[in-house]
């Protein structure tokens, strides 16, 4: 059957399809926050650390996603305490949620009586088992995400590249650092689903590294990364129902492919640059 006749068709790939655009957008957001902060491994650590609410939640018979929601913004505000407080460096603070996360869901479902069979679908995605509650959850956070940033758009800047700075521009740094930590905790539970706890930071990363190369602009940088990464999305579940691929690993090579496109095609003009800085 042709892919748009079986969007038509069947519910499950309609679903598949929102989630995918949602989650680009989400991801996008928060991807350039990430990014313009570098704090890259931030969104590893909290993915992986996810992956402790996941053991537990299966463990006691819950909702898996509600222990990864709690496990991630728990670590995510643990990481971003530790840092403004100086109890330890954010590197290694985010090292060890990142180990700790995933160590603690290895033995919760090692102790789990028989086979988690959902598990795969958390760690690589399965894009089709995204619920109706998972469309409106991400629909409402990609609103949220962008009231925020048309209206604390500045503040946000100015936390994410220099906390002391803002500060001293009567920017309150700590609580806004700490608000966009939790989202992207948020986005990141919310688009497992999407491409997985392996993948996901590939998500949040690759597209504003390839909208970087084209603008400085954080502005440009978070509305076209997340253009990039819905598109990545949709076309990733395309190409993989054409071929019977998997979507999350997919949409991945196919960003990672823009990347390298991109970086080829923008060489040239970058060498340029270099030459014209060196005579002056």
């Amino acid at each position: 059957m042709d892919f748009f006749s079986a969007v038509a068709t069947y519910g499950f790939l309609r679903g598949a399809l929102w989630a995918a655009i949602l989650s680009g957008i989400a991801c996008g957001i928060v991807g350039t926050y990430v990014v313009s902060r570098r704090m890259v491994f931030l969104s590893g650590g909290i993915t992986h650390a996810s992956f402790g609410g996941i053991g537990i939640a299966y463990h006691y018979g819950v909702n898996p996603i509600g222990g990864a929601m709690i496990f991630a913004v728990l670590s995510a505000l643990g990481v971003e305490w530790a840092g403004a407080k100086g109890r330890i460096r954010e590197d290694s603070a985010i090292g060890i949620v990142w180990s700790l996360g995933m160590a603690i869901g290895t033995l919760f479902i090692f102790a789990t009586p028989g086979y988690a069979p959902n598990l795969m679908s958390f760690l690589f995605g399965d894009i089709l088992t995204v619920t109706r509650w998972g469309i409106i959850s991400l629909a409402v956070v990609v609103v949220v995400l962008i009231v925020v940033m048309l209206l604390w758009r500045r503040p946000i800047i100015y936390a994410a590249f220099d906390r002391e700075y803002a500060k001293s521009q009567g920017v309150r740094a700590d609580a806004i650092l700490a608000f966009m930590t939790v989202m992207t905790a948020v986005v990141i539970v919310l688009s497992i689903r999407v491409v997985g706890i392996v993948l996901l930071i590939s998500l949040l990363t690759i597209p504003p590294t390839i909208v970087g190369t084209l603008t400085k602009s954080y502005s440009q940088i978070a509305l076209w990364s997340s253009v990039l990464a819905a598109v990545g999305n949709v076309v990733g579940i395309w190409v993989a129902y054409k071929m019977d691929f998997p979507v999350g690993a997919t949409t991945i090579i196919l960003l990672t492919l823009t990347l390298f496109i991109v970086k080829l095609l923008t060489l040239p003009s970058l060498r340029g640059a270099q030459r014209r800085k060196s005579h002056v």
